[in-house]
């Protein structure tokens, strides 16, 4: 059950051992099916969640329109990690595209639990930088590559999106309609 999240903690950010326990006994099993939305634009994220499996859209929504923002295919943590380290509302909302087993720990108990094993702050600063370079290579990429490259691009870095994740969602992320995706993708076959 812990064998991703252990994976996660062993490579990206590694606490000690009696840390790692104690942090595993806190985590609650949560499943999830097909449609189910698990984060809803105005509303706090009061759980660290971790994608055990499953793969979950993270999308932005007003009346007329979605657009996906993002995909989780692989094992990681899938909260909104701002917003919840802020105890602040979202503006993202999350759907599970299969059905999803998510592993989650109460906001107070990991922040407690951070606190007393002293790495909270470096955990928080970590997770940051990470998502700043992230979401600034997505702004960029977006504003100034055509559909066709950015496509390419997921193609490079990111195939398990395109074989995991419905086609009309990878159109919404590149922000093109299905038929101008079919019509790159028989461009690029």
């Amino acid at each position: 059950m812990f064998q991703e999240i252990s994976k996660f903690f062993k490579t990206e950010y590694p606490l000690n051992e009696h840390g790692l326990e104690e942090l595993f006994s806190l985590f609650k099993i949560e499943n999830y099916k097909k449609g189910t939305i698990i984060l809803k634009a105005d509303s706090k994220d009061k759980k660290l969640r971790f994608l055990n499996n499953g793969v979950v859209r993270e999308f932005y929504s007003n009346q007329k329109k979605e657009v996906n923002i993002n995909f989780y295919v692989k094992p990681q943590f899938i909260s909104d990690l701002l917003t919840f380290s802020q105890n602040s509302s979202t503006k993202k909302n999350q759907e599970c595209i299969t059905s999803v087993e998510v592993l989650s720990i109460e906001r107070h108990s990991f922040f407690d639990l951070l606190e007393k094993y002293e790495c909270g702050k470096s955990f928080v600063e970590s997770s940051f930088k990470k998502l700043l370079k992230q979401k600034e290579m997505l702004e960029f990429n977006r504003i100034t590559k055509t559909p066709d490259e950015l496509y390419k691009e997921l193609f490079i870095y990111k195939p398990e999106w395109l074989q995991y994740v419905p086609q009309y969602h990878i159109a919404s992320y590149l922000n093109i309609t299905p038929e101008t995706l079919s019509r790159i993708r028989k461009r690029t076959s």
